[in-house]
């Protein structure tokens, strides 16, 4: 079992940039793939970027692709988003979440069936 605390949202003005942060705890974090997902108001979930667990494989979703960057450090057992050139449409709720699969099986599969989430983040994007 492995619990999950993200941290780091807010509100940050359009073309800012913020880094979040997904801790955890418990055994095995290394052994997970990772993932930033959000959900915005009046949309559906939207898993952003995956990471494996070495960390040496990375994908995302096209919206945040040269945007945003996953990653994480084992050592620590954290994962990070750092995001970009932010916009409002950017505005969500973000999670992170764990899960057996593979990184890049994790991007299009259906991210509420992930194995592990954390509670949310808020990241607001405004003028």
């Amino acid at each position: 079992q492995i619990q999950l605390v993200e941290s780091g949202g807010g509100f940050v003005q359009i073309g800012g940039r913020l880094t979040l942060s997904c801790a955890a705890s418990g055994r095995s974090f290394s052994s997970n793939s990772m993932a930033w997902v959000r959900l915005a108001p009046g949309k559906d979930y939207e898993t952003l970027a995956t990471i494996s667990g070495a960390g040496d494989h990375s994908y995302y979703a096209e919206s945040v692709k040269g945007r945003f960057t996953i990653s994480r450090d084992n050592a620590k057992n954290t994962v990070y988003l750092q995001m970009t050139s932010l916009t409002p449409g950017d505005t969500a709720v973000y999670y992170c979440a764990g899960d057996h699969l593979s990184a890049e099986d994790m991007l299009p599969a259906k991210s509420w069936e992930f194995d592990y989430w954390g509670q949310g983040t808020q990241v607001t994007v405004s003028s």
